[in-house]
């Protein structure tokens, strides 16, 4: 999204492509496999190895372990660049390569959290292909959970080959996601990668509850001035905040959280849905000992007041060495945002304890 008088403002040229692509979809996985073929050679050279997988409930920190992790030499991930030809990733940008370019300063993204991007940050754009192949992954009438049980062998074999063109593509040797989504996919994840690699940020539940109802309601303002922006975050797969919020379903509350959120409940919904989504997480590790070997959880709060311990022990867990580096870059920017406040009355605190305090007890809250 381009920052103008109205930071949710989609650029023309990106609103009318994406549309197009959208609209298209099969004509451009088939093209993403011409792709493939057409780079059959240099893939077979290309091993996937220790993916890594950042996926938590969106606003506890899942973006800046994303920058975290892609500085490290070698560690390749999409960028907002890849939008919106995402299907065909190597002729892309191969083809912006070749096009006149202007340098472009870092802008504010649109959540206003302070972090600046570029067309070369990391960014969550995978989501678009699990939506291509599981048209219900978002339809909140139908659970969202894909675990070992699933089978989709286009969507492995068209998500294999695209992972192993953005290695060749960035000469990259370890392939980096960031996805909320992926939260209640983890298990399918490791049955199609078995060494991937887990890294899940929680947050406490009555900061973490502000920051996301903050960011709806920023969201609800910036699509109502910009209404393409609604259609934007409709093709790229966000659907966490603004005017199309859908809940992930994971269980019986979906429909309540739904309902709540439609009556201006929202601290009533985003508590329910906190409570909902975490104890499903923790249910999963509790009962997948590969899963939970294969994950870090990492405590917001413990992250902002020991960001250097926390990093190194992010690298070791994802196995990537010599990240010193990394560490003297970031320890000394991560901090407690103070953008803003939780601004709850006393009620409002009693029900978000109560909706999830036993959750919050199980990540040591």
């Amino acid at each position: 999204m381009k920052k103008n008088n109205n930071i949710f403002q989609v650029q023309k040229w990106v609103d009318f492509l994406g549309g197009f692509i959208d609209r298209t979809k099969g004509f451009w996985v088939r093209l993403g496999n011409l792709e493939s073929k057409f780079l059959k050679e240099e893939m077979s050279q290309v091993r996937i190895e220790k993916p890594i997988y950042v996926s938590g409930l969106a606003r506890a920190g899942t973006t800046i372990l994303l920058e975290i992790l892609s500085r490290h030499q070698g560690v390749v991930s999409h960028q907002y660049k890849d939008y919106p030809p995402i299907y065909t990733p190597f002729w892309w940008n191969w083809l912006l390569a070749r096009m006149l370019t202007r340098k472009v300063k870092p802008i504010e993204r649109a959540h206003r959290d302070g972090i600046l991007v570029t067309p070369d940050s990391p960014e969550a754009m995978e989501e678009i292909l699990w939506m291509t192949f599981f048209p219900n992954v978002h339809n909140p009438a139908n659970s969202n959970i894909l675990d070992q049980s699933t089978n989709n062998l286009k969507f492995e074999s068209f998500y294999h080959n695209h992972i192993r063109k953005l290695l060749l593509l960035r000469n990259g040797n370890r392939y980096l996601a960031k996805g909320n989504y992926n939260i209640t996919r983890l298990e399918y994840i490791l049955k199609l990668f078995p060494d991937a690699r887990f890294v899940i940020p929680v947050r406490q539940p009555v900061n973490h509850i502000a920051s996301l109802i903050k960011q709806h309601t920023l969201f609800c303002e910036g699509i109502k001035e910009s209404p393409q922006a609604l259609k934007h975050l409709q093709r790229i797969g966000h659907f966490e905040f603004g005017l199309d919020i859908r809940p992930i379903n994971i269980g019986d509350k979906t429909k309540e959280i739904m309902t709540l959120w439609e009556n201006k409940q929202d601290v009533q919904a985003w508590s329910s849905y906190w409570s909902q989504l975490h104890g499903y997480l923790a249910d999963r590790l509790e009962a997948n000992p590969n899963l939970r070997k294969a994950s870090m959880v990492v405590r917001f709060e413990d992250f902002c007041e020991s960001p250097e311990v926390t990093i190194k022990a992010l690298m070791d867990h994802c196995c990537l060495g010599e990240g010193q580096e990394v560490v003297r870059e970031f320890a000394g920017k991560i901090k407690l945002p103070s953008y803003y406040k939780p601004d709850f009355s006393e009620e409002e605190i009693n029900t978000i304890k109560q909706e999830t305090s036993q959750t919050a007890q199980r990540f040591g809250y």
